[in-house]
């Protein structure tokens, strides 16, 4: 008779839900108004439940919603009967069963990896290791608007105590610059991220550092300016403005996350569980390290779910220097009890296991068993 372990995972749920942007979430490959996302929540033998987000961006990383449900439909009948602790090799064989949905992957990873840290009563940072425990600050992002728009955004993070701004940036560069100036002269002690999503040429991101720089704005890290293939331009970005470079959408692998590092196209590789799953993006973390380079942490539009699972490996693991984990902030509602919270511009890190947080399904979920 096989013996049935308290970890093993009895069934799988997950429903879509819609959750509004505040403002129109702009970037220079498209744009989004409403987060289109899947909850996901397994429930192990011992009746304990983790919970997980899958947060596609169709116009970041081609996924859509009813290709991540399909997916989920698909995978989740691989882990029923599964132990939760080999969350990592149930990670392995869904990549190789489903390469081209990691979001997808991310809400099942998330979700088992939740439940068995629950199972086993530690927080999901402890699993990474427990290293930097304490609250963090994380930058905030002002979408491509006009000016005014741009100015008024900012103005209202930065009185609730937000100093860096992700401007989004790589549809029009003379506007680009003009928007930055603008914020620059109305807020005092603030810095720049300046990320293109692939928007920029070469010749076009230079433009846009000098313009920067000519105004006298601080900016500490030019995100994807050009398009991911092209890490000849990431390089020369680096070399020619002085200014760290992070791949963002360049390392959507760790074959990726190598190739970057061995061209010395980056100073800095922004870890997105959506673009890799939750598994390989920690060992793209470690890759990272190893090599030198440094850590920036960001998401798709997601909830406080798929947002606490980054916040679990910034405080798990060292070396994360530049969070970019504020789109819970964006949405117009929060439909997550507990889990970690937000004081200002601040990470407040959560006592309990897992990810210590629940959301309620809602009508259109769907249960595998």
């Amino acid at each position: 008779m096989t013996k049935i372990s308290r970890d093993q995972i009895v069934k799988v749920e997950f429903w879509p839900v819609d959750i509004p942007i505040t403002d129109p979430f702009v970037v220079a490959t498209g744009a989004r108004v409403v987060a289109e996302n899947i909850f996901v929540r397994i429930t192990l033998h011992d009746g304990t439940q983790g919970y997980g987000e899958s947060a596609p961006f169709p116009e970041v990383g081609g996924e859509t919603r009813d290709a991540c449900l399909t997916t989920l439909r698909q995978l989740a009948t691989t882990l029923i009967g599964a132990s939760a602790g080999h969350f990592a090799r149930h990670a392995a064989d869904m990549a190789q069963t489903a390469p081209a949905h990691p979001a997808a992957r991310c809400g099942l990873e998330t979700a088992m990896i939740d439940a068995y840290c629950r199972s086993a009563q530690i927080p999901m940072w402890q699993l990474w290791g427990g290293q930097d425990v304490r609250p963090r600050e994380t930058d905030i992002t002002i979408p491509i608007a006009t000016l005014e728009k741009s100015v008024s955004l900012a103005s209202g993070w930065y009185a609730q105590g937000f100093r860096l701004f992700k401007m989004k940036v790589g549809k029009d560069v003379d506007q680009d610059i003009r928007r930055l100036e603008a914020v620059h002269h109305s807020l005092p002690g603030i810095s720049f991220i300046g990320d293109g999503n692939q928007g920029f040429s070469r010749e076009e991101c230079l433009a846009f550092a000098r313009g920067v720089r000519r105004f006298g704005g601080t900016m500490v890290l030019l995100e994807q300016p050009v398009v991911r293939d092209d890490l000849d331009s990431m390089t020369a970005i680096r070399r020619d403005t002085g200014i760290p470079v992070a791949a963002d959408e360049s390392v959507r692998s760790l074959a990726d996350a190598r190739d970057v590092i061995a061209q010395g196209a980056a100073d800095y590789i922004n870890i997105k569980i959506m673009k890799t799953g939750v598994v390989e993006a920690v060992a793209i973390a470690e890759t990272t390290l190893a090599a030198g380079l440094k850590l920036m942490v960001g998401g798709m539009v997601e909830t406080r779910i798929a947002m606490g699972c980054s916040f679990s490996l910034v405080l798990g693991m060292k070396g994360f220097d530049i969070l970019d984990l504020d789109t819970p902030l964006l949405l117009a509602t929060d439909p997550v009890q507990g889990g970690y919270g937000y004081r200002g511009a601040h990470l407040e890190p959560w006592v309990g296991p897992g990810l210590a947080l629940s959301t309620q399904p809602n009508h259109e979920l769907e249960t595998v068993q």
